[in-house]
């Protein structure tokens, strides 16, 4: 049995376009094991987003396949795939995705919630203090910054342990200063944690943080940097 928790075999991306069939994403194949850290750089339009999205089962290949976890997600509908991602998976977007309607506690409370964990409450509120929110619990994604929304992003990225933490562009919409505060604490709580970390990212030094690096270029794998 594999010791790898994602692993990706021959995975191609090809969708129809105006001018006929357009290939995304050519023929990639990586293998991540817990714990290892995975920056995918490139261009607008080089195809991070959409392998991201084909590693996280958010979209299915046009040929190849993924392995998240044991799960082949190729043979599984769509609904066992979102079960796979509750199960193992973790999100963080550049845009924070936090609902309006809750305040910091509820948001990262929610994925336990659908759980039916019974210790949501308990778990969310140490992990905003471990993020440095313990203050803001029931301030409202209107009442926070930037940079706090994101921490709350975080701390509900990791509050259900998952194995894999998916990161897009996770400093996007910050200033450098409060990027660099949220890269350090997306690493720390990765190597508390142990989760595999793979974030997709324009900044050069976040990707360098990493212990690989791959740059695509038109869909192709052009570089794969290891320490």
């Amino acid at each position: 049995m594999s010791s790898s928790i994602l692993i990706a075999r021959n995975l191609s991306k090809v969708v129809p376009s105006a001018e006929g069939e357009l290939t995304i994403l050519h023929d990639l194949c990586l293998e991540l094991s817990p714990g290892d850290s995975l920056a995918i750089v490139g261009s607008s339009g080089s195809g991070k987003s959409t392998l991201l999205g084909l590693l996280a089962g958010l979209d299915l290949p046009s040929g190849g396949g993924v392995s998240l976890a044991g799960h082949d997600l190729a043979g599984l509908d769509e609904d066992q795939r979102a079960r796979v991602r509750a199960e193992h998976v973790g999100f963080v977007f550049q845009s924070f995705q936090l609902l309006d309607s809750l305040n910091a506690l509820e948001n990262v409370m929610l994925p336990l919630e659908l759980e039916g964990r019974s210790d949501a409450r308990e778990r969310a509120g140490a992990l905003l203090e471990r993020v440095g929110l313990g203050l803001r619990l029931s301030h409202y994604p209107r009442q926070l910054s930037g940079g706090e929304q994101q921490r709350v992003a975080i701390a509900r990225a990791f509050v259900a342990e998952p194995d894999v933490l998916f990161a897009d562009e996770p400093t996007g919409n910050l200033d450098s200063h409060t990027g660099e505060r949220i890269s350090d604490l997306l690493f720390e709580l990765n190597r508390e944690r142990g989760a595999t970390l793979v974030l997709v990212t324009h900044d050069e030094r976040l990707a360098h943080r990493c212990q690989r690096l791959i740059r695509l270029e038109g869909g192709h794998l052009v570089d794969h940097v290891e320490p």
